[in-house]
């Protein structure tokens, strides 16, 4: 059987598979459906139910938007046989001990395997480690399939450049680096991405080179950011407003508008350890990388320490304390909890004896619970406070008048404000007699 081809795609002779439906998989899936016959593939029952009824709880696809695309969901894997081309986009998060974790990608390696037809394209957007393609996952393939990599199927990879809840960057408007294994799969994937992505396509020189331009895109976000973290703490010790210095800093042309914070999410909290895994393997100590990661990672330990010597200068007994928190998603104005670092703040106070009322109206309570084991209260609860810490800038958050949130204190008069963010405006704040510490 020959190998699939665009025409026979765009003819709709032959289908495309996304398999995985989470912040990736499901934007790619509706696109390539304005196109192609697209069957969105993701083991759980629960979302595969939610989006055939037109519900997307990770608020990237709002399907009333959405006419005139052939696309269909299920749960049923074996159903990967119908197509010819697969598309993986399942998550690629670390472990409790920093290494890859490649269950994900190694269970779609088997799913695809088991049930891919000769003359396919297995194509990876999972963020990975250069070499991972086709050391990993290749064997994978040929094992589950009995078929030869090259002669009975081909690989490819295109990173995701997926940023949650950004509606100007979307899938559509930014370039896409797309790889094969040869010319013959990299021209597929370039015609098939090409039909969807209006920035334009860029063809990487193989494979690996692809998956290392992935992994450095946000290790070098990580770095800029670990910078400005640790000019935070600096300036801190000094007596100086962060945000100030780099408000005047950032009149100079080229300045680069960089800002401190906690560092989450499904990329620029993760992407650089699998860089340093394969570093390591290759017995290189990636010591700038690294670094780095120990100052972002560190930061939630920061703002409780700096939290917790704030609520000692205005007299509180730390123990058995009372501290609120507006946010626990990754980043603002989604409900997207993938590696949240606020967890570490939540963490820390309570190791010194803080009852810590952690509030978001994004976040889903239920996944809270089963990831972190963080039971997420409503804003209600946030009553005789000793410190308000805002972590995540939630639009939802600006609408709240200041003398409500001096109200929350158990003592108004005392009112303190750990804003990581800069979210408040530090003159109004000031009319108010609310205290704030900013990052």
């Amino acid at each position: 059987m020959s190998m699939v081809t665009f025409e026979g795609l765009k003819k709709k002779k032959d289908s495309i598979a996304v398999l995985g439906l989470g912040y990736v998989g499901l934007p790619l899936a509706v696109s390539l459906a304005k196109h192609f016959h697209v069957l969105g593939v993701d083991i759980s029952q629960k979302r595969v139910l939610e989006l055939e009824k037109g519900f997307d709880r990770t608020g990237e696809v709002d399907f009333s938007e959405v006419s005139d695309v052939d696309l269909e969901f299920t749960a049923d894997v074996s159903r990967l046989k119908e197509t010819r081309l697969i598309i993986v986009a399942v998550p690629t998060p670390i472990d409790e001990f920093r290494s890859p974790d490649l269950r994900p990608v190694v269970g779609a390696s088997t799913t695809a395997g088991r049930n891919m037809s000769k003359g396919s394209v297995v194509v990876y957007e999972s963020t990975v480690y250069p070499g991972l393609t086709e050391e990993i996952c290749v064997p994978i393939l040929e094992r589950e399939s009995g078929m030869s990599c090259g002669k009975d199927f081909k690989v490819g990879y295109s990173p995701e450049r997926i940023n949650p809840g950004d509606k100007e960057h979307r899938l559509e408007t930014i370039v896409k680096v797309v790889s094969g294994m040869d010319e013959e799969s990299a021209e597929l994937l370039d015609a098939v991405y090409g039909a969807i992505i209006k920035a334009g396509t860029h063809r990487a020189a193989d494979i690996r080179t692809a998956e290392a331009a992935k992994v450095i895109e946000n290790t070098q976000r990580d770095l800029n950011i670990a910078l400005m973290n640790e000019l935070a703490v600096i300036f801190d010790r000094m007596g100086i407003d962060t945000m100030d210095v780099l408000e005047a800093a950032g009149t100079k042309w080229n300045f680069l508008p960089f800002r401190p914070g906690l560092v989450g999410g499904h990329c620029i909290g993760v992407d650089p350890y699998y860089l340093t895994f394969k570093a390591e393997a290759l017995g290189l100590h990636p010591q700038v990388i690294l670094a780095g990661r120990q100052i972002n990672d560190g930061m939630g330990k920061f703002i409780a320490e700096s939290t917790v010597k704030r609520m000692i200068k205005d007299g509180a007994v730390i123990k058995g304390s009372r501290v609120g928190v507006l946010g626990f998603t990754f980043k603002e104005n989604v409900p997207d909890l993938r590696n949240t670092r606020v967890v570490d703040v939540v963490a820390e106070l309570r190791d010194y004896g803080v009852d810590v009322i952690v509030t978001d109206p994004l976040a889903d309570p239920e996944e809270a619970q089963e990831e972190y084991g963080m039971n997420l209260r409503p804003m209600e609860d946030l009553r005789d406070l000793d410190a308000l810490i805002l972590t995540v800038s939630h639009d939802a958050y600006k609408s709240i008048p200041l003398p409500e949130i001096k109200s929350w204190f158990r003592c108004p008069e005392k009112a303190t404000v750990i804003d990581v963010k800069c979210f408040f405006d530090r003159k109004e704040m000031e009319a108010e007699n609310i205290a704030c510490w900013r990052l």
